[in-house]
């Protein structure tokens, strides 16, 4: 039996990518109002804990590590995604988790890092669906102000 050449090659949505980053920047505005000026912002959901860590500020751009730690799960469970908000196009996009490597638009299957082919698309819409858990059910757990930039 051979194996079909045709294997249709993943497409992104690029309008439903956009779509979901304009909403997660709305949802980042209303947990982080004041992400120009405080550095962390922690919300409790139960045991599980969201922070959100200002990592870099620019004028057009402003990026932030997003750490999810469930402690009844094993700790390979635990998410640490950056995410880059873009104030001119109000966008904020997933652009790496766990490694440095910036994570890509779309992958081949299979590959080394066993990423899925839409891996950018399941990480933002993993973001939307933490960020509007934590808008309907979390307790803000704190904010930290530190004076100057984070850079």
């Amino acid at each position: 039996m051979q194996k079909s050449g045709n294997k249709k090659r993943f497409q992104m949505d690029l309008a439903e990518l956009h779509a979901l980053c304009e909403a997660n920047y709305a949802r980042l505005l209303q947990l982080f109002p004041d992400y120009q000026q405080a550095n962390e912002r922690r919300f409790r959901l139960g045991q599980r804990l969201v922070v959100l860590t200002v990592i870099d500020r620019d004028r057009h751009t402003t990026s932030l590590n997003v750490q999810y730690h469930a402690p009844q799960l094993p700790k390979l469970m635990d998410s640490n995604l950056y995410l880059r908000m873009y104030h001119d196009v109000a966008m904020a996009e997933v652009v790496k988790h766990r490694s440095s490597r910036r994570l890509e638009s779309r992958y081949d299957y299979p590959n080394s890092e066993m990423h899925q082919p839409d891996e950018k698309q399941q990480q933002n819409q993993f973001v939307s669906e933490l960020l509007s858990l934590c808008l309907s059910q979390a307790h803000a757990d704190g904010v930290i102000f530190e004076v100057g930039n984070v850079d």
